[in-house]
């Protein structure tokens, strides 16, 4: 597609997110301004674009900074999604969606995107109803509006395919249950944000919704064996049963995959029905490449190159994750008037604070949390089984870290390179938790500064901090220790 001959301006929602945050580059690149619309905009700190855009600092559930935001665009891409079975999620999209197509419609703009789910034509999912529902308020809107309408996204990070890519890959025998055999349309990330790119200059007259999906239309089953044989796995044993509900299939998930169980759910929901294309429409406005649409076999090769090379933009849990924290570390130690305990430790070295740093930055993920890695493992095992997201989300980078990067249960809230990683909890707790690494120098001598800091939430969380007081002292006794034997090797490593 050409160039515009002016360049448009594009709002983007959910750019803290996985399709949104690898849409923005793709906008620039394409000759368009983008605007990023953010709830915590800090977050978008040590994106590699941050400095080629505009940020908007606004929540999607406030019209008026919702308006603000929108003034003077052209296009705006609505790329809100939650992910969670409890109701009040529903309730959420319905609302943000009315209150962003009110908004749309009063700052004048002239387009809204939305990326939404194919819908199966029997027995949709509440999450895909949902889905159903935000598609049908912003069609409705009076603004012209695209809907492009995808399946499962192919691509490094994404949702769908590290559930998939973690299922194949630690289950050589599964016993799967009947959704395996549903027929689903793949289509790659890359494929997906081609068409987001498109839209930006459809005609004005185009109204209305296209289903995108990849040229291969496959049963998840199908989608497993394809991944292991370009993996290189050995032929997967599938067998299918037919007692596994929803419910049972996302727990299973959940104790396999990264995915949280709560988050797995929706998705395994989803995948009930069958969701294939029923046009092409698409392509009459924004064609296809002259050599085709990417095939799923294709699409899982270059997903697991990107991993290969740790060279993943954005992932599933780059998203603020449902039921978790959000707020900042407050810098008032009375924190509206409740308590706030603190586990502070520290440790001097002789070693250059570079060398310390780099073992800081490096924390969590394969290289573990330097002390009893039985204890961490517990800790996150328990997450899981109470519906959190547990160790098992890694890092989305084996040596760096930028600001809202998921790491293990924890995210990362601040990032001072050589001096302050803060990382905020979002395992399931009756509270608010953070923990901060520091590396200072001072005489002449390499510092590790550690805060452990909890905010409970009434009784049960003061219970909750003297109960697990001792297991501090085992597990945050031994970190400084540790990590400082880590700092003193030529190589760190955890210890």
């Amino acid at each position: 597609m050409s160039q515009p001959e002016r360049a448009a301006c594009c709002l983007v929602t959910g750019a803290t997110g996985y399709v949104g945050g690898r849409l923005v580059p793709e906008l620039l690149a394409a000759g368009y301004g983008v605007r990023c619309m953010a709830r915590s905009p800090e977050r978008l700190r040590d994106r590699t674009w941050h400095g080629d855009v505009e940020i908007a600092k606004a929540d999607a559930m406030d019209r008026g900074q919702t308006v603000r935001a929108l003034e003077g665009t052209d296009v705006a891409y609505y790329l809100i999604h939650t992910m969670g079975s409890a109701r009040a999620f529903v309730e959420w999209d319905r609302k943000a969606a009315a209150v962003f197509v009110a908004a749309a419609r009063e700052a004048g703009v002239r387009r809204v995107v939305y990326l939404g789910g194919l819908t199966p034509p029997e027995r949709p999912s509440p999450h895909m109803r949902s889905r159903a529902e935000v598609e049908r308020i912003l069609l409705g809107s009076g603004v012209p509006t695209t809907v492009l309408r995808a399946a499962v996204i192919i691509g490094s990070g994404s949702l769908s395919f590290e559930m998939l890519r973690h299922l194949t890959e630690r289950l050589p025998v599964m016993i799967t249950p009947r959704w395996v055999r549903s027929l689903t349309q793949p289509i790659a990330i890359r494929d997906v944000l081609r068409y987001l790119v498109g839209c930006a200059e459809l005609p004005e007259d185009v109204h209305r919704g296209f289903d995108i999906g990849g040229p291969d239309v496959l049963t998840y089953a199908e989608m497993m064996r394809g991944y292991a044989a370009v993996a290189g796995l050995p032929r997967r044993v599938i067998l299918p049963v037919p007692l596994l509900t929803p419910r049972l299939s996302s727990y299973w998930v959940g104790l396999v995959t990264p995915v949280p169980a709560r988050v797995a759910r929706p998705l395994v929901e989803s995948l009930r029905g069958e969701a294939v294309c029923r046009e092409h429409d698409i392509a009459r406005y924004v064609p296809d490449p002259p050599e085709g649409l990417i095939r799923f076999t294709r699409a899982v090769d270059l997903a697991l190159r990107r991993i290969k090379e740790a060279d993943v933009a954005t992932r599933w849990s780059c998203a603020s994750t449902p039921g978790a924290p959000s707020d900042p570390l407050p810098t008032d130690p009375d924190w509206a008037g409740g308590s706030l305990y603190v586990d502070e430790r520290s440790r001097t070295l002789d070693v250059p604070p570079e060398r310390l740093w780099r073992v800081i930055e490096g924390i969590g993920g394969e290289n573990g949390w330097y002390s009893l890695p039985v204890a961490w493992r517990v800790r996150g095992l328990l997450d899981r089984l109470m519906g959190g997201v547990g160790l098992r989300r890694g890092r989305r980078d084996p040596q760096r870290l930028r600001v809202g990067d998921a790491l293990d249960f924890w995210r990362v809230e601040e990032i001072v390179p050589g001096s302050l990683l803060r990382l905020r909890a979002e395992m399931r707790l009756p509270g608010f938790a953070w923990l901060e690494l520091t590396c200072r120098r001072e005489r002449g001598r390499t510092v590790y500064g550690q805060r452990a800091i909890f905010h409970p939430r009434g009784l049960l969380g003061h219970l909750y901090w003297w109960a697990i007081t001792p297991l501090h002292g085992l597990i945050f006794g031994r970190m400084p220790r540790n990590i400082a034997r880590a700092a003193a090797l030529p190589r760190p490593r955890p210890g």
